[in-house]
């Protein structure tokens, strides 16, 4: 074919291969240790989900008398009595979502300011050493927690209580009564509260959520952060425009995680909850329960059928926990702080 140029071309020309020639595979091989390297992620992945798998299973097992008896009521039944087979986890799970929230709204605006200190705010040797110090906090039993928020944190609270129960009272939650309706104020009746829990819970849970909240704040582009400042943006400007949009699912997804962890806790609320098993609407007031506590408390106890009614209150928590965290990492994937960016 003729080109304008007066030069020819080729539409399809022929390739310079000998006749007898084999051709040369251009596929990769991997080497032994990446080999290796493969194999183990995969099993320690296959193992992670066959465990947890198993421990779904076991604990559906071991729950089935108990399911069998109760049904339905089982999540309706306040009383918790396996021995004359009226039991149920309502009050139960209310009281564990009662110090969960509380956990939160005392834990998110601690694990977020904490976050931004650390990447947006401090540098160089003083982040290094607060990095360390808040990971640290991670570290700790929970039983010192629990120790510290019965010896000292509930003397400090109690009065903390009082004022809110006085100045707030008209909002049934904050209320603290007795069973004519008239205002208590003696400090008898604002210990072992879902209040008092959900504090020591809430700073037990800040580490974690402070982890994850750092590292997406840390990834929001450089690019963007100097655009920013070029507009005339302020330091708070640039993290309200940029870090804290670049990093919302980080931060919800740090949110679910240690919504987990407090719906699950046990020794510190074991220690400082005063158990009762009806439903307590006021969470200043003494008493209220969760299910980790029930399962710490009545197991020592329980007879064969009671340890069934137990593994159906452990499995109804697996349950729950685990579609948290599931939900709290496809947030997390599909935001842009956790999908991979060019």
């Amino acid at each position: 074919m003729h080109t304008g140029t007066g030069r020819t071309r080729q539409d399809n020309p022929e390739p310079l291969v000998h006749p007898g020639a084999a051709r040369r595979s251009l596929a990769a091989r991997a080497s032994r240790s990446d080999s290796v390297f493969k194999g183990v992620s995969f099993t320690a992945g296959a193992t992670t989900v066959g465990i947890m798998l198993a421990v779904g299973l076991f604990l559906t097992l071991r729950a089935s008398d108990a399911l069998q008896v109760a049904g339905i009521n089982f999540l309706l039944e306040q009383q918790w009595s396996p021995e004359t087979h009226q039991f149920g986890i309502a009050a139960v799970i209310f009281g564990t979502f009662s110090i969960a929230i509380i956990a939160m709204c005392v834990g998110v605006p601690l694990a977020v300011g904490t976050a931004l200190l650390l990447s947006e705010v401090v540098r160089g040797p003083l982040r290094s050493f607060l990095v360390s110090l808040v990971d640290l906090m991670a570290a700790v039993p929970s039983v010192v927690y629990g120790l510290w928020g019965l010896f000292f944190l509930q003397a400090a609270v109690i009065p903390v209580s009082a004022w809110i129960s006085t100045y707030f009272s008209f909002i049934p939650a904050f209320a603290v009564e007795d069973g004519t309706g008239a205002r208590l104020t003696e400090a008898s009746a604002f210990t072992s509260s879902a209040f008092i829990a959900g504090i020591v819970v809430g700073l037990m849970v800040v580490p974690t959520q402070t982890s994850v909240m750092r590292e997406a704040f840390s990834q929001a582009p450089i690019g963007e952060r100097e655009a920013a400042f070029a507009l005339g943006s302020t330091r708070w400007g640039m993290i309200r425009t940029v870090v804290l949009p670049f990093g919302r699912g980080g931060m919800i997804g740090g949110i679910m995680l240690g919504l987990g962890r407090a719906l699950g806790e046990t020794i510190a609320v074991y220690l400082i909850i005063s158990p009762i098993f009806t439903i307590n609407w006021e969470v200043l007031k003494t008493g209220t329960n969760s299910v980790s506590a029930l399962i710490a408390l009545r197991y020592g106890e329980a007879s064969q059928f009671g340890l069934s009614a137990l593994m159906a209150a452990g499995l109804v928590l697996f349950l729950i926990t685990l579609a948290i965290n599931f939900t709290a990492s496809s947030i997390v994937a599909r935001s842009r702080s956790g999908a991979e960016t060019s």
